[in-house]
């Protein structure tokens, strides 16, 4: 396996989208408890270009060269030691490392099978937009049938995902987003959407249960008065004041980041298999033009996920 290669984008200095590069590299191998992926998809997500402008160096340490990526669809090409439950060939999906590539290593923790009636293409969407949607709005929120839901930046990878799922567990779902997103937004189950750039969310916007945060930053500040007493505001970006939380009677909480993800996953895939749940797919890059598909998560103003077409 070490003699094999494989085509993978990688950042040799940190800077603009313009430093990645399609180098040749040695294919990885799986340890024990993962798999090798032949990958279809990967998925771009804002963490990767932060990594790449070395934003996060504090948090993730990073060797150079380093190469994107963890959202990845693809089939099992090779199985490490240990590994039950999966055989080379098998269609799967989640987290990898390094996806911006022909081939990455999983563990079979953070993976799941694709079900039939599911595309490459949507599954590729799933895992860090998909699994961080469900854990804000179920295990942080613990959202019931019948409570109001707030969630802010409705079009973008993870509201988009979180407006869905409130929808489909029977909550009353308010969502904002840009004035060119909200019939978009709406389609996808909102029963409100709020035009930021139109009304402030503070005024139009009262005793909501739970605020799903995906923004970060001002927008936080903005989203304490819409929640009713006991209400709760999660939040996927950054963290939100526990201080001020409790003085204004309210709970705040970030989102955790599990170590198994497979049983999230299997129910992501159900929902899509069923209809329940429609990924969105902004634009679809090849490998090499993994720079301009950064950019344009960069802009931060997408509808749903960015990929990258690695194989057919």
């Amino acid at each position: 396996m070490a003699n094999e290669t494989m085509r993978a984008v990688r950042f040799h200095d940190y800077g603009p989208p313009s430093v990645l590069v399609v180098d040749t590299v040695d294919r990885p191998a799986p340890k024990a408890g993962e798999v090798l992926i032949r990958i279809r998809f990967a998925g771009v997500n804002p963490i990767d270009w932060k990594l790449r402008a070395g934003l996060v160096q504090r948090y993730i340490p990073t060797t150079l060269p380093a190469t994107p990526g963890l959202d990845v669809a693809g089939t099992v090409e090779t199985i490490g030691d240990g590994v039950t439950g999966f055989s080379v060939g098998d269609k799967v999906f989640g987290r990898g490392a390094a996806t911006y590539a022909e081939f990455a290593v999983a563990p079979v923790a953070t993976i799941a099978h694709i079900p039939d009636g599911v595309s490459f293409e949507q599954a590729a969407t799933l895992h860090v937009g998909g699994v961080t949607a469900w854990l804000a709005v179920f295990d942080s929120a613990h959202l019931e049938a019948g409570q109001r839901l707030l969630v802010q930046g409705g079009a973008g990878g993870v509201g988009s995902i979180a407006v869905q799922l409130g929808r489909w567990k029977g909550a009353y779902v308010i969502a904002t987003a840009s004035t060119a997103n909200v019939d978009f937004v709406r389609s996808i189950g909102a029963d409100e959407v709020i035009d930021y750039t139109a009304v402030n969310v503070e005024d139009a916007v009262h005793d909501v249960d739970a605020v799903v945060d995906t923004v970060g930053g001002e927008v936080i500040a903005h989203s304490w008065s819409v929640l009713k007493p006991g209400g709760i505001l999660v939040t996927v970006v950054g963290t939100a004041d526990a201080e001020t939380a409790a003085a204004r009677g309210v709970r705040a909480e970030a989102v955790g980041h599990p170590v198994e993800t497979r049983p999230i996953l299997e129910q992501l895939g159900t929902l899509v298999a069923s209809g329940d749940l429609n990924p969105e797919i902004q634009q679809v890059f090849p490998l090499e033009e993994a720079a301009q598909a950064q950019a344009a998560s960069e802009t931060g103003h997408g509808r749903g996920r960015i990929l990258l077409k690695v194989a057919d």
